[in-house]
């Protein structure tokens, strides 16, 4: 069975390259694959299922091409696209997985996760994370119009990246006990995640025993994607023009 990952594309009309090396992807790789796990921040912003852009449309279209040929999309939750909900996943038949989620990958117990709860350093972000994954502020945000929602997308970008500009490295990375926390509460000697851009593969020890962090790259310059072909993970970037 092969399995692909990725995360973090930040799809946005403004980063055409990004949208059409993720077309590619879709046509070239997705589709010759049993299942596609998208972990979070597909999109740049997401202000709701009923936003119909023409980006958006286009993403579906693709996404929706894949069932035919067999392969099984899962998507989870960002920090920049927490308000994807069941219409989006049903319109591109996609199931919308919790986060963390706990899967059999190459016959071992492996975590999936976004990422970015991991980041316990960050407790200014982590408080608005407990904030904005509440359903009454999330029924709040959906009852304003597109435009209200779309000004405030755009002012809450702004104010991320300047936040975040004043952050020391370390803040916006994991916290290595909190990895070893939820791989022991969940029983997993893999985790896979994105979030942070920083990818790799870290070997570390949960428990006694030989364990692996795997963290997806974002996609920029170049894109990242893990494959599983059932029995080897590999990592591997390629060139965005």
């Amino acid at each position: 069975m092969r399995s692909l990952f990725i995360s973090d594309l930040h799809l946005d009309e403004q980063r055409p390259a990004i949208s059409r090396a993720f077309f590619h992807f879709i046509e070239h790789q997705a589709k010759a694959a049993d299942a596609l796990y998208i972990l979070g921040d597909f999109f740049e912003s997401w202000i709701g299922d009923d936003d119909s852009s023409e980006l958006i449309e286009q993403v579906k279209t693709a996404l929706s091409a894949l069932r035919p040929s067999g392969c099984q999309l899962y998507l989870m939750h960002g920090n920049r696209d927490f308000l994807i909900g069941e219409q989006f996943c049903q319109d591109v038949s996609a199931t919308l997985l919790s986060d963390p989620t706990v899967i059999q990958l190459a016959g071992e117990n492996t975590l999936l996760m976004h990422g970015d709860s991991l980041c316990t350093g960050d407790q200014e972000y982590l408080a608005f994370r407990q904030m904005a994954r509440s359903a009454q502020w999330q029924q709040q945000i959906l009852s304003k119009s597109l435009a209200e929602r779309r000004a405030l997308a755009k002012q809450m970008r702004m104010a991320s990246s300047e936040a975040n500009s004043n952050k020391a490295e370390d803040i916006m990375d994991v916290t290595p006990e909190e990895v070893l926390k939820v791989m022991t509460e969940h029983r997993c000697q893999r985790l896979i995640h994105g979030h942070t851009h920083r990818p790799a593969r870290h070997a570390i020890t949960v428990n006694g025993q030989n364990a692996e962090r795997i963290v997806l790259g974002d996609w920029h310059q170049q894109g990242w994607q893990l494959e599983c072909d059932g029995q080897h993970l590999s990592l591997d970037a390629f060139d965005i023009r």
